[in-house]
């Protein structure tokens, strides 16, 4: 058997050991999705939102991407915030990081990884640039790769406060408050590292008029 196989297997597994537990789940399911949450996580395929939040399908609306980026110009990023917030409704936007991240490491670096991946990681290289004298400071190199994860959600949070689709839901409804995570890979634990209410001042030069 192919590994691809394996997984359409496992997948017939879960199916049905899903419809012996609860015969009317997929028809719930697929009559309504009501999610709570946004989360904007990285790819890294060892942060799987469900199973480390524990949330079950239709819970949480899910975007990925190297680095647990918000770029302004990634109408991927973009279409799924405004899909999420303006039609879900939903109540919080997560933005996940985790310590150990490949992209925060590469991004740390001066290899040459070919144009997309050199735009992309530029993203990252700006958030040292903001918080350089800081993270200059720490001469532990994994203590240094471990606060840029961290500064690196702050400054997605403050990307996703900038955009027109969160602050016209903040001005209309009151929401969605956002959070900045870090899932721990060594310990399984999510770290709280920043949050943004929803109606918090950001500097005005960002904020748009009649919304």
């Amino acid at each position: 058997m192919h590994s691809y196989d394996q997984l359409i297997q496992a997948n017939k597994d879960w199916a049905s050991g899903k419809v012996a537990s609860d015969p009317s789940f997929f028809h719930r399911l697929s009559r309504l999705q009501t999610p709570e949450f946004l989360w904007i996580g990285c790819s890294d395929s060892r942060v799987p939102a469900d199973q480390i939040t524990g949330t079950q399908p239709g819970e949480i609306f899910v975007h990925r991407n190297v680095a647990n980026l918000v770029v302004n110009t990634d109408v991927n990023l973009l279409s799924v915030l405004d899909y999420a917030v303006t039609h879900l409704k939903v109540k919080h936007v997560i933005v996940c990081g985790h310590y150990g991240c490949g992209g925060i490491k590469a991004a740390m670096s001066h290899e040459d990884f070919k144009l997309a991946l050199n735009m992309w990681l530029r993203n990252v290289k700006d958030v040292y640039r903001f918080h350089r004298e800081e993270l200059d400071a720490i001469k532990n190199e994994d203590e240094k790769t471990d606060r840029l994860v961290e500064l690196n959600v702050k400054e997605q949070l403050m990307n996703l406060a900038k955009t027109s689709v969160v602050q016209r839901a903040w001005n209309n409804e009151k929401r969605p408050d956002l959070h900045g995570w870090v899932y721990g890979l060594t310990n399984g634990l999510i770290k709280p590292v920043f949050d943004i209410k929803a109606g918090t001042k950001i500097d005005p030069l960002y904020e748009y008029d009649d919304l």
